[in-house]
């Protein structure tokens, strides 16, 4: 497996994060897919195909819009074709003048920002040096290494200690200059190079075939595509992705009759389809995943233009991810109880889960992060108690080794490995505060290695701590806490507390310029690891979901609460910050507990999700339906998603201040939902200031700030600077009129 979609493939299915919301990393462009529920059968087929043209091909039913346009109507009244159609284009001349006068309130305001965010944007510059930047991911093939750097693919040999190289592709040179290389696959015999680009304002990526040899040349340029893999030197598998979904597989050829033709597609809605080739390059396995169900065809990279075959059919419940080795299929899947990751193994030839043999079997409370299998060793990235482990599992000596992982770890990164007879495995650790440390475990000496020290800031000053919060219903709720060792009156000092509680997703604690820096300066920052989560193993997630949403809530509420007891900040001191599905918990505190918190920052946030789930035009809204509900099949998921949708439950009360970012075109999150957000929250804390008769009463600021570039899964680097040091420009100004001897970013 070459770099970046074996990692993909894996993390998809043991993430859970779903198309419809993004968790937000501004470095991470590895796109991760939902896994779903409720089986309806015989919804994939297996096409043949002559020459270009499928004999049979279905799609989704009806049209998709590109985004929606709410009628602001709610409830579930079913209105005539034409009415229909009148409230859309009602709908469309609202959200243009809501847009407008948005984009006037923001340039109206920004000023006040300005001078803040440019130096704090100047402090983030200095310490981007220090961002994932040791090495571009590297594909060994005998003495040849490919690798990506600055818009451009080279070619060098491995033994070459002058850093000479040849350019193999240039997006520059080639037409591409908006878009950034995803990942590449290089065939078996290094005949052909494919190559992902993706534009920061596009969901969808194009795949660029180039012919190698002494005169690289483009062979072939296919629009829409999600993931490809090489099944022989000259037969390519590919995804298609439109409106954000993936669920057709096709398959092209470039001998001297080049052709493509689709081989698979699938037509349950709930369902995503993406591609992967297993260590040893011996399948390539096509993948149907849903939140909760998982189904895997297998296509022989010996015979790669006959049909797939199919390992086990799809099984309400069970999710199941293959890799091969040896003549057996190893199988990551939740089959038997209890219903967490256990890896097993089968035959090729007798695949299906009644010979399924378990070969290892995860703790309770720990959570599966990443798996990759060597030629005779599997190795397991795990979580417990908030501590990061590496088991190493033997398959000659049928021997585990774990190795707990450095106590400052918060979250690790699995480098390619495209030969799976390797010795060694390497991967990255880091921290919110930690920049990248590069490690080597080797199977030889069964020891773990810290690779050279890399140039890093200082960071000795950093606490890291680890409290369990009591939840409404016992439940201990953990939270991670950094904060400066030289602070003193951590009462008084500003937190940042971080959510995200949604798709079995970690909180991201990857290093961020941004934390470093604010912990130089005082801040406290918190991550609280509530139910809906992955950090405990997949029940985390289903003690957080559907009819256990609101648990999150009780979560969040007393992780907060426990913080401010221990003496970490006080209310009028707290900031929250959240990203798309994180909206949801940080938007429900707002309501019931606006006491809590002075101010918040949101990116991209899921706020409306009533009227959202009731949308099936919407791309996503039927996969999504596991995770939140059916609120148009089930009146009690209407009720309950009513009980805490944010937009559903402001009120006239006093709220914190909120700065809300936003894009024009996501496709993820309808930005209908979140103007009309905006619009009632301002008039709710309006409507409280002219009620309150107390002179000098404080009025929140209700920000809504609208990018018509970037979108919700990628941004540029530029963008993404520009954004936190205006989120972090409003939390200094916020906070500054309460502390201001504590707030030292904006001096």
């Amino acid at each position: 497996m070459n770099v970046g979609m074996s990692r993909a493939g894996l993390r998809k299915l043991l993430q859970g994060l779903s198309f419809g919301v993004k968790y937000y990393s501004e470095h991470n462009h590895l796109l991760t897919i939902c896994l779903y529920s409720t089986v309806k059968p015989k919804k994939s087929h297996i096409l043949e195909c002559s020459g270009s043209t499928c004999t049979h091909r279905t799609g989704p039913p009806g049209s998709i819009l590109p985004w929606r346009f709410f009628s602001y109507k709610e409830g579930t009244e079913i209105h005539s074709k034409r009415k229909q159609n009148t409230s859309i284009v009602t709908s469309e001349v609202l959200y243009k003048n809501l847009l407008k006068s948005e984009r006037k309130n923001w340039n109206d305001i920004s000023a006040r920002y300005k001078a803040v965010t440019k130096r704090i944007k100047e402090k983030l510059e200095k310490l981007h040096k220090y961002t994932l930047n040791s090495g571009s991911p590297r594909i060994r093939f005998g003495e040849n290494v490919y690798f990506a750097e600055n818009g451009c693919i080279f070619l060098s040999k491995a033994d070459d200690d002058e850093g000479n190289a040849d350019i193999l592709f240039s997006t520059e040179d080639l037409g591409f200059s908006d878009a950034f290389i995803q990942w590449i696959r290089v065939s078996p015999e290094q005949r052909y190079m494919a190559i992902s680009l993706k534009s920061e304002n596009s969901e969808e990526a194009t795949c660029v075939i180039m012919k190698l040899g002494h005169f690289p040349v483009v062979e072939k340029v296919i629009p829409n595509v999600f993931t490809f893999e090489w099944a022989t030197n000259d037969v390519l598998y590919y995804t298609s992705q439109r409106n954000v979904k993936c669920q057709d597989v096709f398959m092209t050829t470039f001998t001297n009759q080049n052709h493509t033709k689709l081989v698979y597609t699938e037509q349950d809605a709930r369902f995503f389809v993406d591609i992967h080739c297993t260590k040893d390059r011996r399948f390539l396995t096509i993948n149907s995943n849903s939140k909760t169900t998982s189904e895997v065809w297998l296509v022989d990279c010996r015979h790669p233009l006959k049909l797939p075959t199919l390992v086990q059919a799809r099984t309400k419940g069970v999710i199941y991810h293959v890799e091969h080795r040896n003549d057996e299929l190893y199988i990551l899947t939740t089959y038997g109880e209890p219903a967490e990751y256990k890896l097993m193994k089968a035959p090729v030839a007798s695949s299906g889960m009644e010979n399924w043999q378990l070969v290892y079997a995860l703790e309770e409370k720990t959570k599966l992060v990443d798996l990759e299998i060597f030629s005779d060793h599997c190795v397991m990235f795990l979580k417990k108690a908030g501590h990061l482990y590496l088991n190493v599992i033997s398959f000659v000596s049928c021997s585990v080794q774990s190795i707990k992982l450095p106590a400052w770890a918060c979250e690790f990164e699995l480098e390619s490995h495209p030969e799976h007879t390797t010795s060694t495995c390497y991967f990255q650790l880091t921290s919110p505060v930690h920049p990248p440390k590069r490690f080597a475990y080797s199977f030889k000496e069964n020891n773990l290695i810290e690779r050279a020290v890399q140039e890093v800031p200082i960071i000795t000053n950093c606490h890291a701590i680890r409290l369990l919060a009591k939840s409404k219903d016992e439940t201990l709720v953990p939270i991670t806490v950094f904060h400066n060792m030289n602070s003193k009156e951590l009462h008084r000092k500003p937190l940042l507390v971080h959510v995200y509680g949604a798709y079995g997703i970690d909180l991201n604690m990857s290093f961020k310029e941004e934390k470093l820096m604010l912990i130089e300066e005082g801040w406290i920052l918190a991550y609280c690891h509530v139910r809906g989560g992955g950090e405990l193993g997949l029940s985390w997630h289903r003690d957080g979901r559907q009819h256990h949403k609101l648990n999150g809530l009780h979560d969040l509420r007393a992780c907060i609460t426990l913080l401010h007891k221990l003496g970490f900040s006080q209310p009028k001191y707290t900031a929250l910050a959240a990203a798309s599905a994180g909206g949801v918990l940080a938007g429900a505190l707002c309501n019931t507990d606006p006491d809590l918190i002075r101010a918040v920052v949101l990116q991209a946030p899921f706020v409306d999700v009533l009227n959202t789930m009731m949308e099936t035009r919407l791309p996503l809204t039927i996969e999504e339906q596991e995770e939140w509900g059916n609120p148009l099949a089930d009146e009690n998921s209407m009720k309950y998603i009513k009980s805490y949708c944010p937009y559903q439950n402001i009120k006239t009360q006093c709220y914190p201040s909120v700065f809300i970012t936003a894009y024009e075109n996501d496709q993820r999150i309808p930005l209908t939902g979140v103007l009309r957000y905006v619009q009632k929250l301002r008039k709710a804390a309006l409507d409280h200031a002219s009620r309150t008769s107390e002179k000098g009463n404080w009025i929140p600021k209700i920000i809504l700030d609208i990018q018509a570039t970037g979108s919700h899964c990628d941004s540029s680097w530029e963008d993404s600077l520009n954004e936190v040091a205006r989120h972090l420009a409003f939390l200094n100004k916020e906070l500054e009129e309460v502390c201001p001897h504590h707030i030292k970013s904006c001096k």
